[in-house]
């Protein structure tokens, strides 16, 4: 491999194994020096051979400034062991810029699946990862912390496959074939009613775009959330049939409609979870009307709300594999909390903090700082 150009002065190429230790040894202190770790004693065994690995160094001109290190785990699987970069290097995009190259390199060697662990709350590398296609996978306790789970599918099928696992997407075609169950046709949204915007709904907030948010009553809300729900959502829930529901949680529960030219667009709907956590229960947008921007930017509008409400925490659940919703989620604070299944599947569970003191709390919890 040639060297590759990173932009703005920056540039990787491959290094031996031995370099890559020897840089390890000189810098890691001052690039992970503030990450809580547990000390073991001194080893008694020795290390397994490390097998076929790619290590590559990172350079701002001639300096070397970081480094990347991956090994195989087994004949579909590589593992990215080890990125680091030097403090005044980081928050440039290096890193974003670094991962196409490393994942063609290890689709050149052969390798299915990419998997990589990162502590739960550093959404500063999770981000580039989630939204160069990794998905998470789970949360694990170690020595270190709280990891996040990573992988990368370099084949589709398999990519479908994970899908249909954590419930985004109902199983079909060569992905149920490979998963051993019922083929179930793919299914399809129903079309849309245009839906004026009811009478009731107040004037709103500008979303940029033509798109507007609007508080109406949780009656409205549920009115056309029954008229539009199936136009909106395509994932492969657990149906309840006729059994009927228990009363609705007890506590009070905020209601927006999304307009675009005084049509609606789509709606959010939050609630209280505790004493002092709002739950964002439900978010959709109708399919003409995603990949505009509109949830990054309904966003920081709903969780200000919330915030004046008094709530401290707010918590979100979303299917696993689903990073148009979860990746907006991180870039706005949430943190990964954890993973459940229930009636929609596997999901991930998010949780934002407005208080610094509890952020810095889970920052520790995690590994990821000391203090």
């Amino acid at each position: 491999m040639t060297d590759l150009d990173l932009g703005g002065g920056y540039s990787a190429r491959p290094i031996s194994l031995e370099a890559y230790r020897e840089a390890c040894a000189r810098l890691e202190d001052r690039i992970f020096g503030g990450n809580s770790l547990y000390a073991f004693d001194p080893a008694v065994r020795a290390a397994p051979p490390p097998g076929e690995s790619w290590n590559w160094g990172v350079y701002h001109g001639a300096e070397l400034i970081g480094w990347h290190h991956a090994h195989a785990l087994d004949g579909r699987t590589v593992y990215m062991a080890d990125t680091g970069l030097l403090p005044e290097h980081q928050g440039r995009g290096v890193y974003s810029r670094l991962l196409p190259h490393l994942l063609e390199a290890f689709r050149a060697a052969g390798f299915t699946l990419v998997q990589s662990h990162h502590r739960a709350t550093n959404n500063a590398v999770i981000v580039p990862k989630l939204r160069a296609g990794f998905h998470l996978q789970g949360l694990n306790a170690y020595e270190g912390g709280v990891n996040a789970a990573l992988t990368l599918s370099l084949d589709d099928t398999y990519r479908q496959a994970m899908h249909v696992r954590s419930g985004f997407r109902a199983p079909s075609g060569e992905a149920a074939r490979r998963l051993g169950v019922p083929d179930t046709p793919a299914s399809t949204l129903a079309d849309a009613p245009d839906l004026p915007l009811p009478p009731e709904a107040e004037s709103g907030l500008d979303l940029g775009g033509g798109y507007r948010l609007h508080r109406v009553p949780t009656a409205t809300y549920r009115e056309v959330y029954a008229q539009l729900e199936t136009s909106a959502y395509d994932t492969d829930s657990f149906d309840w049939g006729d059994r009927e529901p228990a009363p609705a949680p007890h506590g009070p529960l905020w209601s927006w409609l999304i307009s675009h030219e005084d049509r609606v667009a789509g709606w959010q709907a939050s609630r209280a979870w505790d004493t002092r956590t709002a739950y964002m229960v439900n978010t959709a947008l109708l399919p003409a009307h995603r990949g505009q921007g509109v949830y990054t930017r309904l966003l920081p509008v709903v969780l200000d709300a919330l915030r004046a409400e008094g709530y401290a925490l707010v918590r979100s659940h979303h299917h696993l594999t689903n990073n148009a919703v979860i990746i907006p989620k991180l870039r706005a604070g949430f943190r990964f909390q954890g993973v459940q299944i229930d009636g929609h599947g596997v999901m991930a569970v998010l949780l934002l903090s407005f208080d610094p003191a509890y952020a810095a709390y889970m920052d520790r919890r995690s590994g990821l700082t000391r203090l």
